[in-house]
């Protein structure tokens, strides 16, 4: 940084403070601890899934139906697109934590849905008419996925034994796969004779950084370990069991909650950008956006707060 920049942020530390000052008696009154898991509150109730907030802004999103191994039926998609959208603009939200109750984090899709699929194809035998059912039914899966991705706020995925087809798709739409020691993963339509078609083949390679390694997982169906998938870069953590996985998901969240919202979200937007542009195009990119968030309260007080080796800063909700 030049001396006439830090002369300027000596300047506004005086006011980042009284901003820092301002931003606290804005937080909620009610702060969670990690021992406070309560359901979140905002208007929704789930059958599929359960919303906790352990931490101060920090979502869990539970996949709950155990005694089906978590198998993602059309309602569970219906309501992970409902649930991540909702986060999508949730103030109280700055980072989430996914994972599931019961044995495993999921058995992938539920194959009793496809047999009913079965019977609504077979009340018409117009080619086009069931083409335009499968076209509806493909892209609401691939939208409920794709929220995920979409989602400003980091998603952070935390798997616990199988992870099977549909749920190859939900963790690779994340940010940042953690996993346990005993987890598996295995791209299983090919054994049930489809193509994945909600976003596997295209994000698996991107998250390995191997064709080879994703063509092969794919073309084959067969599964891989925790220590394969962490080799490849697939999972970035593996912890010895479900508590201690969950614990450092956590705690990664609320590290992250602890960041400037607006640097944060700023952060994902460029880098989920930039994996489909150039280089050139995502520095332009973030240019744009950077012009606006560099004159934000936040970037003001969180160099203040370096600078004067205050006290952590706290931000203004989004």
């Amino acid at each position: 940084m030049s001396l006439s920049r830090l002369n300027t942020f000596m300047k506004l530390a005086p006011t980042a403070t009284a901003v820092r000052a301002t931003a606290a008696q804005m937080q909620p009154q009610r702060q969670l601890s990690s021992a406070q898991a309560e359901p979140a509150a905002h208007g929704h109730h789930f059958k599929t899934l359960v919303i906790s907030t352990p931490k101060p802004f920090v979502f869990h999103v539970e996949l709950h139906r155990p005694t089906k191994l978590n198998a993602i039926n059309k309602q569970m998609w219906m309501e992970i697109k409902e649930c991540f959208e909702g986060l999508s603009t949730n103030p109280d939200c700055r980072a989430i934590v996914v994972s599931a109750a019961g044995k495993h984090f999921t058995a992938g899709i539920d194959l009793n849905d496809m047999m009913n699929l079965g019977q609504q194809l077979a009340e018409t035998d117009d080619v086009a008419r069931k083409g335009v059912i499968m076209e509806r039914l493909i892209r609401l899966y691939q939208d409920s996925i794709s929220t995920l991705e979409r989602c400003p706020k980091p998603v952070i995925t935390a798997v616990h034994k199988a992870c099977i087809g549909a749920g190859v798709d939900l963790i690779t739409s994340a940010d940042i796969r953690y996993c346990t020691e005993d987890a598996y993963f295995q791209v299983k339509e090919v054994e049930i004779g489809m193509a994945a078609d909600v976003g596997t083949l295209q994000r698996l390679p991107k998250a390995v950084g191997s064709q080879s390694l994703a063509r092969e997982l794919c073309f084959t169906g067969r599964r891989f370990e925790a220590a394969e998938a962490h080799s490849s870069g697939l999972v970035s953590r593996v912890f010895p069991d479900k508590e201690s996985l969950l614990s450092g998901a956590l705690a990664l969240a609320e590290n992250i909650a602890g960041k400037s919202p607006i640097a944060v979200q700023t952060t994902k937007e460029s880098m989920t950008y930039s994996l489909e542009h150039t280089n050139q195009q995502g520095l332009d990119h973030i240019r744009t956006i950077n012009k606006l968030n560099l004159q934000s309260e936040d970037f003001a007080q969180a160099v203040a707060a370096q600078l004067t080796k205050d006290d952590k800063p706290v931000f203004a909700k989004l």
